[in-house]
């Protein structure tokens, strides 16, 4: 909170608090390769750079309202429309599948807000009034699970694709990611939208395609982001010899703890 009692849309540089570790690893589970393996520091620059930057999204490069009260809330209001257009395509036959696992699933579990999806012999129209109704209830819920991770991204893409969506990000974001560039800082997102939504949003954000500025991209694939294994994973995969090179940079205290866990530097913003 600012003195004022007011919640700031984003904290400043005198609010931040600097954490640092020993760089010490305290659990080391067994290797198993990312399945999209992103070059490493060593492979980016002439010669091994001292510091890799990994960036959160929301509340840090992107205010947390864009993402809930605009990216969100698009695929919320959109979703019928997306799948009574694209229903026969392998792409949204593909997310119905993972979708109907998800809610089989959450049915079994008695999660709130599930409905059950009929086979398509029903009719399409009832399979799809099923569908929106289990999305939406995710979507409120904040549900970080595969399915609706998947399928979002592919609402937005059209949003962005009619202009209908601008990914926006905070003013000093991309003089902070040209300076990082110039300087040979190589810079990865870890955030648990999908990389494919990650991409969108950069690429056509209200300061143009900054794609460029990045080595890479993770999402929840690699492990949830309140996990220490997760930044271990993410140390290995960008070829950081020592944990105290990268810095992680998020406004979620659950995600910087697990990131100190596992030797990083970090920001808490």
């Amino acid at each position: 909170m600012s003195p004022s009692g007011v919640q700031k849309e984003r904290m400043v540089a005198e609010d931040m608090y600097v954490f640092s570790s020993d760089g010490i690893i305290l659990s080391t589970p067994s290797f198993k390769p990312y399945p999209h393996r992103h070059p490493k520091c060593t492979d980016c620059a002439p010669i091994f750079m001292k510091l890799c930057i990994v960036l959160d999204i929301a509340g840090t490069t992107t205010s947390r309202p864009f993402v809930s009260n605009i990216l969100f809330a698009y695929a919320h209001y959109n979703v019928g429309k997306h799948l009574a257009a694209t229903y026969d395509t392998a792409e949204t036959q593909d997310d119905i599948n993972l979708l109907r696992s998800q809610v089989q699933n959450d049915l079994d579990q008695g999660v709130v807000g599930a409905v059950p999806i009929p086979l398509d012999y029903v009719g399409k129209e009832l399979v799809i009034a099923s569908l929106v109704a289990n999305v939406e209830s995710m979507i409120r819920a904040d549900r970080k699970v595969t399915a609706l991770k998947q399928l979002q991204p592919h609402i937005w893409r059209t949003g962005f694709q009619c202009n209908e969506l601008v990914g926006v990000v905070f003013d000093d974001v991309p003089e902070a990611l040209e300076r990082w560039q110039a300087a040979g800082i190589k810079v990865y997102i870890y955030s648990s939208g999908s990389r494919e939504a990650q991409q969108l949003l950069f690429a056509n954000s209200n300061y143009g395609d900054l794609r460029k500025y990045f080595c890479g991209f993770f999402d929840a694939t690699l492990g949830n982001k309140d996990e220490t294994p997760s930044y271990i994973e993410i140390l290995r995969t960008v070829g950081v010899d020592r944990p105290a090179d990268m810095l992680f940079v998020t406004d979620v205290f659950q995600d910087a703890v697990a990131a100190r866990a596992a030797g990083s530097i970090l920001f808490l913003i």
